[in-house]
């Protein structure tokens, strides 16, 4: 990844500011955070022994609206507490150009979450949900490529219904989180 995230360094907002602010979905975020569990101890002294890493900065683009966002950003948060790394959320809407550099399969989609060094250059990304969530979006896409086909809301429709279905209906999909954003922060 060649993007470089420095010149929005400290143009974000803080996670506890993120949440206070919220005027749509603050509960549900407030109750999947309070639902999170570490899968294990092991997980969570990974996630501890980051805080010996000074160079990572987490930059996440999000909005309040956004389902996805409400699910996923409340375990990334607990996540990232654990590792003490410095924390920016980016209103989509208010950031654009950031929004913009990091397309899914070229639309805009969220959460994102940026892991950068120091520098600002990208070292990995997560989101905007877990892998096997994502993969029905990814189907729906290649089967309707066509925003403008008359079966494209059904279809759409079809599909959020199925990613809801993948997520289960506790907090079991947080531990698949745990490990993606695991394996992706031991991957530099």
């Amino acid at each position: 990844m060649a993007v470089n995230v420095a010149h929005k360094f400290g143009k974000g907002v803080k996670p506890e500011a993120f949440v206070t602010g919220m005027n749509k979905n603050q509960e549900a975020f407030q109750d999947w955070s309070q639902a999170f569990s570490w899968p294990s101890e092991e997980d969570r002294e990974f996630f501890a022994s980051l805080r010996f890493r000074d160079d990572l900065r987490c930059l996440i683009l999000a909005a309040e609206w956004c389902g996805d966002v409400v699910r996923n950003v409340p375990v990334i948060l607990q996540l990232l507490k654990e590792t003490e790394m410095p924390t920016e959320i980016f209103i989509m809407e208010e950031h654009l150009d950031l929004m913009d550099e990091f397309l899914t399969m070229g639309g805009r989609a969220i959460p994102v979450v940026i892991f950068a060094d120091t520098g600002g250059h990208v070292l990995g990304t997560w989101g905007p949900r877990p892998k096997h969530v994502q993969e029905i979006m990814v189907a729906f896409k290649q089967q309707n490529p066509d925003r403008n086909a008359p079966d494209y809301e059904a279809n759409i429709k079809v599909a959020r219904e199925q990613m809801l279905q993948q997520y289960g209906e506790g907090p079991g999909y947080q531990a698949v989180i745990v490990k993606e954003v695991r394996e992706l922060l031991s991957s530099f």
